[in-house]
């Protein structure tokens, strides 16, 4: 096996310095740098993590937190920050996904085990895990939930606002019966998409009609069975918003099974703008949510806090945008 005292032999330099390159340190000119690194792979140098765990005392592991992984969170939210993540983090870093509701207990969060941590926060549930890994010392980026606290880096999307654009928009195509298919209750983000939904309604003198509310928790399955409801009404909308794009195909679906047009008969506005949505047919009209962004943003804060400790907090916020495509009409 080889070592980095075989390399530093090969290399005429203290095994020290080797360490010291291939760790990236500052201390070490770049040429030197790339040099020892030529050197390691042409020697097929495989670095030994658990030697190099016990002499920096890191364990180079990112926690990547969910609210639930089995509960509100689908496959192509999942897929998209991974995504993100794999944009900044490098093979230095091992990355290991749990959910915060399968932790029973919180003494096993502790900085030996963690070098940072991320968490997608949907809840406010989440808060009494958040500010155990605070109090622990462990560097900590929250996503995807606004936060009160100015003393934790946060990286969210306006979902108001986006929800009420695309809401604004379907106006103006002359739509006045709207309803929304909520997300999983107790998400931060299916509070802020439905008073989006209702600002624009309210800025437009819209009704606001209680029938029009169903009930869905982020999944296809309840975007079908919410929209079989909402078709069933004496008078149907003419618009409807789903709270998330897995929702809007299922409520696609439940019109094909009733053999209802979309958008001649219903316009079918999502959120998220995951991969599928551009290959529905018709394609999804939706709001893009920039998760890959904001878990890329995230992932370089996270970084930026292990290597520079003092970094002072901040809340930065990534811009929603609406992607019109085929599934609002003009009546």
């Amino acid at each position: 096996m080889i070592t980095i005292k075989d390399i530093a032999r090969v290399a005429g330099v203290s095994h020290t310095t080797v360490s010291r390159a291939l760790n990236g340190s500052p201390l070490i000119k770049k040429v030197t740098r790339d040099k020892i690194e030529k050197i390691a792979a042409e020697m097929n140098y495989v670095p030994n993590y658990s030697a190099k765990s016990l002499v920096t005392k890191r364990s180079f592991t990112i926690g990547l937190f969910f609210s639930s992984i089995d509960q509100g969170t689908s496959s192509s939210f999942l897929v998209d920050v991974i995504k993100g993540i794999s944009h900044v983090l490098d093979e230095n870093f091992n990355l290991t996904v749990n959910g915060i509701d399968g932790v029973h207990n919180y003494a096993n969060i502790q900085p030996q085990r963690f070098d940072g941590i991320l968490v997608m926060s949907q809840s406010d549930e989440d808060n009494a895990f958040i500010y155990h890994v605070k109090t622990m010392g462990i560097p900590l980026v929250v996503l995807n939930r606004q936060l009160e606290d100015p003393g934790i880096m946060n990286v969210v999307a306006n979902d108001r606002e986006g929800v009420k654009e695309a809401i604004d928009y379907a106006v103006t195509q002359g739509h006045q019966r709207f309803a929304i298919i909520e997300g999983k209750p107790g998400f931060k983000s299916s509070t802020e998409r439905k008073q989006g939904f209702i600002d624009s309604l309210i800025a437009h003198q819209l009704q606001l009609n209680s029938s029009y509310f169903a009930a869905g928790d982020y999944s296809i399955e309840s975007g079908y069975a919410a929209m079989s409801t909402l078709l069933e009404l004496p008078d149907p909308p003419t618009a409807v918003f789903c709270s998330n794009d897995d929702m809007a195909i299922g409520a696609m679906n439940a019109c094909y099974a009733r053999k209802i047009s979309i958008p001649q008969q219903i316009s079918l506005i999502g959120f998220d703008d995951i991969m599928f949505a551009r290959y529905t047919n018709p394609a999804l009209t939706t709001v893009r949510k920039p998760i890959v962004d904001i878990s890329e943003l995230g992932t370089k804060m996270l970084i930026q806090l292990l290597q520079q400790p003092e970094t002072k907090p901040q809340q930065l916020f990534v811009k929603t945008s609406l992607v019109v495509r085929d599934t609002v009409t003009e009546i």
